[in-house]
């Protein structure tokens, strides 16, 4: 596992540090001796995809799915010939009643990453059918370097954070230039409770308008 470009110089601090070289024992580890998601080349996809220079949303997941052949690296995505997940679908119905858009075919969210929609959990490894196993290894510390490194640029982002774990990273976002819409969780045991009706997609859109930046195609979803 590697991460290149912007995303490297920014993160290299990281890659020293005693909490670091502790995660990479434990994650090397895990892919030896269990079943771990996401395939290991896929670990750090979000960074590939989105590179640190053209970030305009952050999209906050917590960790990835844990049933074989979900996980791919970006939060909430899956594979386009995986079954699309509840709360993925509940994102979807949303997009669709906030932008007058179709539904997407399939779960891949590359389209998103691609225009500079970084797709991150707060966790980026999970055990097989065990979610939230690989909390607290380490992972936090290392996804709040990241979001620390786009908290101190000096431009229009938006945070996009859905459920507990990410708005509990508000506390990292005080730049005036960042724009955060926060709600509940997407899945369908919090989706009622107001992340219908929150309209992310048209806010995050209106507020890279108008800054001069052009807005995010979300219903390329899925192609």
């Amino acid at each position: 596992m590697a991460i290149t470009g912007a995303w490297e110089a920014v993160l290299r601090p990281e890659f020293g540090k005693p909490y670091y070289r502790e995660l990479y024992k434990k994650v090397l580890m895990a892919y030896r001796t269990e079943t771990v998601y996401p395939p290991s080349g896929e670990i750090f996809r979000a960074f590939d995809l989105t590179p640190f220079e053209k970030v305009k949303v952050v999209i906050l997941g917590q960790d990835p799915y844990h049933e074989p052949g979900q996980a791919n690296g970006l939060c909430f995505s899956v594979r386009k010939d995986v079954r699309i997940p509840p709360s993925l679908v509940n994102i979807y119905k949303e997009m669709q009643d906030d932008l007058g858009c179709e539904l997407p075919a399939n779960g891949d969210l590359t389209a998103w990453a691609e225009q500079g929609v970084l797709l991150l959990n707060t966790v980026l490894t999970v055990r097989a059918h065990a979610a939230n196993s690989h909390r607290g290894i380490g992972w936090e510390e290392f996804t709040d370097a990241a979001i620390r490194a786009l908290a101190s640029e000096d431009r229009p982002i938006v945070f996009i954070l859905w459920g507990t774990p990410a708005r509990r990273k508000k506390s990292l976002l005080s730049n005036p230039k960042h724009f955060v819409i926060e709600s509940p969780h997407p899945s369908p045991l919090s989706a009622y409770g107001g992340f219908f009706g929150s309209r992310p997609f048209s806010r995050a859109n209106a507020y890279l308008a108008s800054q001069g930046i052009e807005p995010i195609d979300w219903a390329a979803a899925g192609r």
